[in-house]
């Protein structure tokens, strides 16, 4: 079996991609996001980290995060995340006839892929190109033709801050936008 390295920093930033199992379209059902907003919050309160970004589509999610100075454990987080929002959606979207050995032997539900990426932000840079890729990606895959009408993203916070103007990657070209794809 292979070993998986995740490379950690106490404090770090880190952008991460998770995806429902079988790329199952859920995410963005009024339960499946009480259940998640209430994981995050749970998590949060005990494992504190700052949300620098996030959008959920329908059969993933990716985000920004920032640990605590003294703590790199972000897989924690992430297990914790998904086993309450598997949990709390047991009863209206767990799927028996998808149980495998191996998802018994791992004490897994067909909610979530057992693995996700992430990715450690080395720069400034790095940190814009995957902010600009999270808020862009509903257009990406067709759902919307404005970052601005999505409404499971956490730009309109950006927005309402000030970080982005509101009109941003709307209606232009895909040549037109300055927005790098994940390394």
């Amino acid at each position: 079996m292979p070993q998986y390295r995740r490379f950690s920093i106490a404090g770090g930033t880190y952008f991460f991609t998770v995806v429902t199992y079988r790329r199952r379209p859920i995410l963005c059902d009024a339960p499946v996001r009480a259940a998640l907003r209430n994981a995050i919050q749970t998590v949060r309160a005990r494992y504190p980290f700052t949300i620098n970004a996030w959008v959920l589509l329908p059969d993933h999610l990716h985000c920004l995060w920032t640990l605590p100075p003294d703590d790199a454990n972000f897989a924690k987080r992430w297990a914790l995340i998904k086993r309450h929002v598997s949990m709390t959606c047991a009863g209206e979207y767990h799927r028996p006839d998808w149980m495998t050995a191996s998802k018994l032997k791992h004490r897994e539900s067909t909610f979530w892929q057992r693995r996700y990426w992430e990715h450690c932000i080395y720069s400034e840079t790095d940190f814009t190109n995957h902010l600009n890729y999270i808020y862009i990606n509903p257009v990406k895959h067709g759902l919307v033709s404005r970052v601005s009408d999505w409404p499971y993203s956490t730009f309109h916070r950006d927005v309402k801050n000030g970080l982005y103007p509101l009109d941003w990657a709307g209606g232009m070209d895909d040549d037109d936008l300055s927005v790098g794809e994940p390394t």
